[in-house]
């Protein structure tokens, strides 16, 4: 799927999820929430080429060329690499462990040989919320409340914020939920994500807007939920059997056998998950290099990419 090939759908009056299939490496899902105030946009997106599609929409969508406010759900870069394209006008907001992990994301100056094609960013510069909060943060646009809201915990990152519209029931989790393909822990924690779905099952949203893949309903929670948490619990279970034989976490990965995970895009991303799991038995950090590296090999040559 090319650049050209996300779609804005408008799922409550005024507010917009922007779907790019199909949601794999780098290709993320984003938001628009037009308001008496203002545009209200969720996440960019990874290249200059897409961001520009995405706010061209927004903007098209709205009536208003100029976002006055915008969010990042988590620094990753399919999520905030596009920052530099919003006007100097619209006032970022982050997680203040967002804003620092961000600072310092190497990706965004050089990608490594890891995905093929490449990713090329386009004329992208790094550009860190200016607004930062730690639990919760309000907007008022006009009459609409849009609330943001941080887990409490690591879960997909330490600095994750979903975006919850309580009056239309709409809710914008970012990468706390994967939708179908496999769900990137390795700079959180399986248990972080186990505990998340509970939390955003408390919303009882009538929308859900997941960081990748196809838009959710509440009738869908139960199932996506059920599966997302028995994918963290094989997780946990192979990192648990690894280090109790000495395995490394490749050839734990190896071992692992995905079952109904099998099919899922991504499937390699079990490999960095299990470093992290690792890691965290260690407290120690992840050794990104390495986990990359053995996601490499466990794929058998670059991860594919459409970016």
């Amino acid at each position: 799927m090319g650049p050209d090939s996300g779609e804005l759908t408008e799922i409550a009056d005024g507010v917009h999820a922007y779907v790019q299939p199909d949601g794999t490496w780098w290709v993320n899902n984003a938001g628009v929430i037009a308001g008496d105030g203002g545009t209200f946009v969720v996440d960019t997106c990874a290249t200059a080429e897409r961001t520009r599609r995405f706010l061209d929409l927004a903007a098209e969508a709205t009536g208003t060329p100029t976002p006055r406010w915008a969010v990042n759900t988590h620094q990753h870069g399919d999520h905030s690499y596009g920052n530099s394209l919003l006007p100097g006008s619209t006032v970022l907001i982050g997680h203040e462990a967002m804003r620092a992990a961000l600072a310092v994301d190497p990706l965004i100056e050089y990608c490594p040989p890891v995905w093929e094609p490449r990713p090329d960013w386009g004329p992208v510069t790094r550009r860190l919320p200016d607004l930062t909060m730690t639990t919760d943060l309000v907007v008022h646009n006009g009459n609409r409340r849009i609330e943001l809201h941080h887990p409490g915990y690591q879960a997909h990152t330490g600095g994750d914020v979903v975006v919850w519209l309580p009056r239309e029931k709409v809710l914008f989790t970012g990468d706390l939920v994967f939708n179908g393909l496999t769900p990137m822990m390795g700079m959180g924690s399986c248990e972080g994500g186990l505990l998340s779905l509970e939390w955003l099952a408390s919303f009882r949203a009538e929308h859900l807007v997941p960081g990748h893949g196809p838009l959710m309903r509440a009738e869908d929670v139960p199932e996506v939920f059920e599966k997302l948490s028995a994918y963290y619990r094989l997780v946990l279970d192979t990192a648990a059997a690894g280090l109790r034989d000495g395995l490394t976490p490749l050839d734990a990965a190896r071992r692992c056998d995905l079952g109904e995970f099998a099919g899922w895009a991504d499937s390699e991303r079990l490999v960095l998950n299990l470093h992290r799991e690792y890691a965290i038995a260690a407290e120690s950090e992840v050794d990104l290099v390495a986990a990359f590296t053995d996601a490499v090999t466990y794929h058998g040559g670059p991860l594919h990419t459409t970016v």
